[in-house]
This record gives C-alpha cells, structure tokens and sequence, in this order.
C-alpha cells in the first residue's frame, strides 16, 4: 500500500529532500476533505486520519524518516480544518505538533518516539471530532464552549451543565446580532463584545479569567463570521 510507493518498502534511508518530493507527490493528488487524503495509485484506497488501520500502517513503514514527515503533514491538514473553525483546539493542536517536532529536531527523539507521539495526537483530534457530539453540541457550539472554558477559572467554576447552557445562550445571542462585517466596525465590535460581558455577568461569571473568556470569545466570533461570509 504506501509502501508500494517508497521504494518497493526497501527500508532504505530517504534524504529530506526526497521525503519533501514523496509527500508533495502524494499530497497532490490527495482528497483534502473531512480529514481524508488518497494516497495510493489505487482510486478506491483511501487513507484517513480517523481510521487506526490506516495510522498503523504508517507506523509500520521501514522508512521510519518519511513516515514521520507523512503523519505531521497528515495532522498540519487537519490543524488547519480547526484553524478556520476553533480557534482554541488550533491553537493547542498546533502548539502540540510544533512540540514533538523541535523536540525531534533536536535530537530529543528518535524516530520512533516522534511517530508515537503523532500517533497520540492524531487520536486526540479524533476524540475531539466527537467530544461535541456527546455533549451535545453543535460544532460552532463547541468552539464556543471551547472559548467560553479556556479559562480554567470559568471551567472549575461552573458546573457542566451550567457551561452547555450558557454556551448554547451565547452562540444563539451572538448568532442573531452577528451583522455583516460587524467585526470591522469598532462600534459594533464594542456591541458585541457589551453583549457577551452581560450575558457572562447575567450567569454570574466570576472576574477572574473573565476578560480572557471575552477575548477568546471575540476571536472566535470573528472568525465564525469570516467563515460565513466565505461561504455566502
């Protein structure tokens, strides 16, 4: 499968750049859609983020230098689905994956403890595409829940079901006062930003961590509305 790729699987030690050629090549001619990319010669095989098999398979590759190269690429494509939809799990993907690769850059980890840990991450974006989902949540709910709890004053604070509700409040609230490019009007950025502190002091939020849950919130919302003004 990949291996027919590389070589005929010769585990022979691939230089960067034939690494950065092999991974353009099949990034080429990839499906970048819902975290499934093509990556074979073959139309019907495809090779997905979500599936364990197919994660494994690329653990398994002798060359251990292009699997490394292959699986951060693999991850980078879904960090940036998160880039245009949760501003709090991007960052946090993105600050994961830039970890264990200066650390492997540095000579911190072999190829096999790399691998491992994207491995590790790559099941964390899993689990985080159906966290929202068990809790019943919408996605642009959850990044919302996202923003509203990276204060972990706010999160140790509430209790959960006293954070989905006024989660689901503020995404409506904000949903029916969005305006088109409300976020390049200072007036109604200050609207909007009025409109999420009252509701936050309507629950009672507590000072501490409430600018930053604000901020978050803000951002997330500006980022909500560009991607809907993309769309339209």
């Amino acid at each position: 499968m990949i291996v027919r790729l590389m070589s005929g699987g010769t585990g022979k030690k691939f230089t960067l750049p034939e690494v950065n050629e092999c991974i353009n090549e099949l990034l080429k001619h990839s499906i970048k859609s819902e975290g499934v990319i093509n990556l074979f010669s073959d139309v019907q095989s495809e090779f997905s983020l979500f599936d364990p098999k197919s994660l494994e398979e690329v653990a398994n590759m002798k060359e251990k230098n292009l699997a490394v190269e292959l699986l951060k690429k693999l991850i980078a494509e879904q960090v940036s689905i998160y880039r245009r939809t949760n501003i709090v799990k991007s960052e946090k993907f993105s600050e994961l994956i830039q970890g264990a690769m200066n650390r492997y850059l540095n000579g911190m980890l072999t190829n096999e403890e790399v691998i491992e840990e994207l491995l590790k991450l790559a099941k964390e974006i899993v689990d985080a595409t159906a966290e929202g989902e068990a809790m019943g949540l919408t996605a642009d709910e959850l990044a919302f829940y996202d923003a509203l709890t990276k204060p972990q004053a706010i999160k140790d604070f509430y209790k959960h079901d006293e954070l989905i509700a006024i989660t689901k409040e503020l995404t409506d609230l904000l949903r029916k006062n969005r305006t088109i490019d409300w976020q390049k009007k200072e007036s109604a950025r200050a609207g909007m930003r009025r409109l999420v502190k009252r509701l936050l002091k309507k629950h009672k939020c507590p000072p501490e961590g409430m600018d930053d849950a604000v901020q978050t919130v803000m951002s997330q919302c500006e980022m909500w509305t560009d991607n809907v003004m993309q769309v339209s």
